[in-house]
């Protein structure tokens, strides 16, 4: 198959001059002196770690995050220079890999930083860390909260003193920083007061950070007080939020396909499996080449439209493993060929998470790697990748 012939299946465009929009409106909230950590885990959120982080460092962000070696990896042999941290757990006995490449390592109990110290020293090398705490996320970090302060501080600064280890940062998790309910509100606040008392505790004792960071894309939006050293915005990079809208950034990524076939149906035709969709009438019915293999999920038969320049066409029946069937009755304009948007810069990535009762992140993430992406700038195609021919 041509790479034309892809293109014109199912892709999604990646507008790089959107990203850089994004960038600037998080840089002038947070002002001159914060750092900004670009967070590219997960392949970007589905939009390309390289390319992505390419043009964030183009733009002068000053750190990237990841959360596997393999993902750090990814980045340097796509020629990724600046400093990069791994949120999640590396094994220690990959810590030559780590120095070898450069990556900062996040450490999140004692037991770990006293197994990457001994790698760090038989590898004969320096690793650079950022201490993770637990304040209420009950994932990863120290523990902090309640009767753990004083062990968890003191446990902390032990692993700071540990031979061959670098303590650059350290850094907490806010749970519900999104959430503008008064519970959901308080509850941030306090993750915040247990975090600086935690900075306060260890600068007594001498330990201070260069790089202290905590504010995600919920706290960007709401919580100034919490930017610190550095910010990490995730999803509010990509525009794919309400957050995100509301602080004036735009969708990255627009997933489209178009339409494959049209078919004219008589009345009481039933479509797709399971014969959940049943026409009333006479209905000219358009089949598309995308399905939830592509990332279309299925729990959005039969309740989702795709936006054309002519109007909504709603699905018919349920989404197939690579097609999708939608209703065209009411849009002549609509012909073979024609493209069609599933979210993006007309149809929110949120607005079909709302549906589906889940997150964007969870819909970007799922654009499967057989669809290509189209990188734009200016409004022409910078770069194409088509990461399931590689």
């Amino acid at each position: 198959m041509r790479e034309e012939e892809v293109l014109r299946r199912t892709w999604a465009e990646i507008d790089l001059d959107a990203l850089a929009w994004n960038y600037h409106a998080a840089r002038r909230r947070i002002g001159p002196e914060v750092r900004y950590l670009g967070v590219v885990k997960a392949d970007a959120y589905g939009h390309g770690a390289v390319q992505i982080s390419r043009k964030l460092e183009e733009l002068g962000c000053d750190y990237l995050a990841v959360s596997s070696l393999d993902e750090a990896r990814e980045l340097r042999e796509g020629g990724i220079t600046g400093p990069v941290l791994i949120l999640g757990h590396t094994p220690p006995e990959m810590t030559a890999q780590l120095l070898r490449w450069n990556i900062t390592q996040t450490v999140s109990a004692l037991a770990k930083a006293e197994a990457y110290s001994e790698a760090a020293q038989a590898a004969g090398g320096t690793l650079r860390v950022h201490i993770k705490v637990d304040t209420g996320m009950s994932r990863l970090g120290f523990l902090v909260r309640d009767g753990h302060f004083t062990d968890g501080v003191q446990a902390i600064a032990r692993a700071c003193a540990l031979p061959n280890l670098e303590p650059e940062g350290i850094f907490t998790h806010f749970s519900c920083s999104d959430s503008d309910t008064p519970s959901d509100r308080d509850y941030t606040t306090e993750q915040f007061r247990v975090f600086t008392a935690v900075l306060d505790a260890l600068a007594q004792g001498g330990r201070r950070f260069p790089l202290r960071h905590c504010a995600n894309s919920g706290a960007l939006a709401r919580y100034p007080e919490t930017f610190l050293d550095m910010v990490r915005p995730g999803i509010a990079l990509y525009g794919g939020d309400r957050d995100a809208e509301a602080m004036g950034m735009r969708p990255v990524m627009t997933l489209k396909s178009c339409v494959s076939t049209i078919k004219i149906l008589d009345p009481g035709t039933e479509i797709s499996y399971g014969r959940t969709c049943r026409t009333e009438g006479r209905r000219r019915v358009g089949v598309l080449p995308i399905g939830y293999a592509d990332g279309l999920f299925r729990g959005l038969s039969n309740r989702m439209s795709f936006w054309t320049e002519a109007g909504p066409a709603p699905i018919l029946g349920r989404i197939c493993m690579d097609m999708t069937m939608a209703d065209l009755s009411d849009l002549p304009e609509v012909r073979v060929g024609s493209a069609v948007e599933v979210f993006g810069t007309h149809q929110r990535a949120d607005t079909l998470a709302e549906m589906l009762d889940t997150i964007p992140y969870e819909l970007v993430c799922a654009v499967s790697k057989r669809v290509p992406r189209l990188y734009l700038e200016g409004g022409q195609v910078k770069e194409r990748s088509l990461r399931i021919m590689a």
